[in-house]
């Protein structure tokens, strides 16, 4: 996997026992993020936005499982990690903590064309600072991290 990793980006351990989870939000040139929302057959925030991500797997590391899942969510291909850009743990209701990391990342691939996966996401947008509040949607007040998430990737990519 030759992906560009920026200088002081240091992946945590995910083969310490803990349930790990790698984010990704993935910004265009126009200075967008990508957002899609996910299905109502999903068990953990059904029919809410979401950034790229999911549960990093018995023997992957953080870098591989963020590879695996943007190729698996949207078709595209890894090309850089450049910021990490949120850590939080959180517990869906079923006991069990999740550490999450999210990172801005680069891809390669056809942005106007994401490749869905048809049972767990129904629609994309991209969104930018006017219309960050649009992740706002059918979930808690206390479920909003992921609009904080997106804003420090929006924010990180300007800089």
């Amino acid at each position: 996997m030759n992906v560009e990793i920026a200088e002081g980006i240091a992946f945590p351990d995910t083969a310490d026992g803990e349930r790990w989870v790698a984010g990704a939000v993935v910004v265009d040139a126009r200075g967008h993020a990508f957002a899609q929302r996910r299905s109502g057959t999903r068990k953990v925030f059904p029919h809410c936005w979401d950034i790229v991500g999911g549960h990093v797997e018995d023997g992957e590391t953080m870098l591989q499982a963020l590879a695996r899942e943007i190729r698996e969510e949207t078709g595209w291909t890894l090309s850089a990690v450049v910021a990490e850009l949120y850590r939080l743990d959180w517990d869906p209701g079923d006991g069990v903590t999740r550490r999450e990391v999210d990172y801005l990342v680069r891809v390669d691939g056809d942005l106007s064309a994401p490749a869905l996966e048809a049972d767990k996401h129904t629609e994309y947008m991209w969104v930018d600072d006017s219309t960050l509040h649009l992740l706002r949607d059918s979930r808690d007040p206390g479920d909003y991290f992921i609009t904080d998430i997106v804003r420090l990737g929006l924010e990180a990519a300007r800089s």
